[in-house]
């Protein structure tokens, strides 16, 4: 899976940061790509109010970068790495980083913050802005509920929404999981109980039942999956439908898994600011699996 943009880890000096640099290395291992360390410094913004949001890359002493390197030194497969330090608004740069990145690799956390905060700032900016894929490595210790897996081995989680599946997210989950060797479990949920309001105060019973909802749900994934099943044939993907909330059930799926990757909502008319949805935003903050954040495919013409 060569290609010629990078694997970009952003790093801050944080046990979070070096967490997510972990990923990043195998990750550029396993696609074959180069990887770029890169250290953006905050700088006070409020006090210069006529810099960039990003400077040029600075080719002077960090002390970050060389912690990076550090951590990096020795280690089994040899990956073309670099070294880049920026100034500037991180919230701000490590967005536009996504422009020449096939991937974007952070922690949940970085240095600053409150340590109740369960996804920093940056980390939130990233996912929510950036042009390429977005990694959320999350620190350990976070956990759960829900039963294990059923079938141990590497499993990648993807989310399908059966009402506005995407291409670009599930593309990925499927390239993701062939890389890994793993199965991929699509996670399709569907609304239950149905309550259909018939005037103020009374609520009629639904006029469907639940095992048909179930049903139609199954053949619209199956239906949406086999393209990507012709695509790779040797990822064994396999549709978990379940009544409820979709961000529950990825969340629970996320245990033990290598990977959840999730969808941004794309931009509408009304609406034309990026965001990420309530699913996705929920994931991010509970999942114990990195998460990626996969942009929307562009609107076909």
């Amino acid at each position: 899976m060569s290609t010629t943009l990078p694997v970009i880890a952003a790093v801050d000096g944080s046990d979070d940061s070096l967490r997510a640099l972990d990923w990043a290395l195998d990750t550029a291992h396993r696609r074959e790509a180069r990887l770029r360390v890169v250290h953006v410094r905050q700088y006070a913004v409020w006090a210069q109010t006529d810099v960039l949001v990003a400077g040029p890359p600075d080719t002077g002493e960090d002390p970050v970068l060389d912690q990076a390197r550090e951590h990096l030194q020795g280690r089994a497969f040899a990956v073309a790495t670099e070294y880049v330090g920026m100034e500037g608004v991180p919230g701000a740069a490590l967005p536009e980083l996504g422009a020449d990145a096939q991937l974007l690799v952070l922690g949940s956390r970085g240095r600053g913050g409150f340590a109740s905060l369960l996804l920093g700032s940056n980390g939130m900016a990233a996912a929510r802005d950036a042009e390429c894929p977005v990694v959320v490595v999350p620190r350990p210790g976070r956990e759960v509920h829900g039963e294990a897996p059923a079938e141990s081995g590497p499993r990648v989680v993807v989310g399908l929404h059966v009402d506005s599946p995407d291409d670009a997210t599930l593309s990925f989950a499927f390239a993701e999981a062939a890389l890994r060797g793993a199965r991929l479990q699509v996670v399709a949920a569907y609304p239950w109980p149905v309550q259909t309001w018939a005037a103020a105060g009374q609520i009629m019973p639904p006029v469907i039942d639940e095992v048909s909802i179930e049903s139609e749900t199954r053949v619209l994934a199956d239906g949406f999956l086999a393209p990507y099943r012709e695509r790779h044939p040797d990822v064994r993907a396999e549709p978990y439908v379940a009544p409820g909330d979709a961000a529950g059930h990825l969340v629970a799926a996320s245990r033990d898994a290598e990977l959840v990757v999730v969808g941004r909502h794309r931009r509408r008319l009304l609406a034309p600011a990026r965001m990420m949805g309530s699913v996705t935003h929920a994931v991010l903050l509970h999942a114990v699996s990195p998460v990626a954040v996969v942009p929307p495919a562009p609107p076909q013409e």
